[in-house]
């Protein structure tokens, strides 16, 4: 069965993707909670419409993720937390506090779309990240945990 995602989707596709789904996931999952519609030859022509018009906008933000990605693979940014006496961390480090550091630096970049590499962190140390920009943009970036 194909269908048209509305939303992004992890391990199956972006926003707008044509995709082949099984039926049950498509009719008792995607559909009902307003992730993707069936993809009928009137949606899928209406849908290429829809592209050809969107494509000169696609550009544009295809550019500005790319400007914001070379300007944080240069930034190391740093999230203070509580330590113990051994250089462990009361609690991890998530993505919530991740998006919150990037915000204190300047970019406004959404929770759900960081992903940490060797998570869970549980210890001071530099550590890598990625940030889904958009389809193709998906910069690697560093930031450091400091103890208070």
């Amino acid at each position: 069965m194909e269908v048209i995602l509305k939303k992004n989707i992890d391990k199956l596709g972006y926003k707008d993707d044509v995709v082949t789904v099984k039926p049950g996931y498509g009719r008792n999952f995607l559909i009902p909670q307003g992730y993707a519609n069936l993809a009928t030859p009137s949606a899928k022509k209406a849908h290429e419409d829809m592209m050809k018009q969107r494509s000169h906008k696609e550009s544009k933000i295809v550019a500005e993720a790319e400007a914001i990605a070379a300007k944080l693979v240069d930034v190391t940014v740093k999230i203070s937390t509580k330590v113990g006496e051994n250089g462990k961390i009361f609690g991890s480090v998530n993505t919530v506090q991740l998006s919150e550091a990037l915000k204190a630096a300047g970019f406004d970049i959404d929770r759900k779309s960081l992903k940490i590499k060797d998570e869970p962190i549980k210890e001071v140390g530099t550590f890598e990240a990625e940030a889904n920009l958009h389809k193709g943009v998906k910069p690697v970036f560093k930031f450091e945990v400091v103890g208070e």
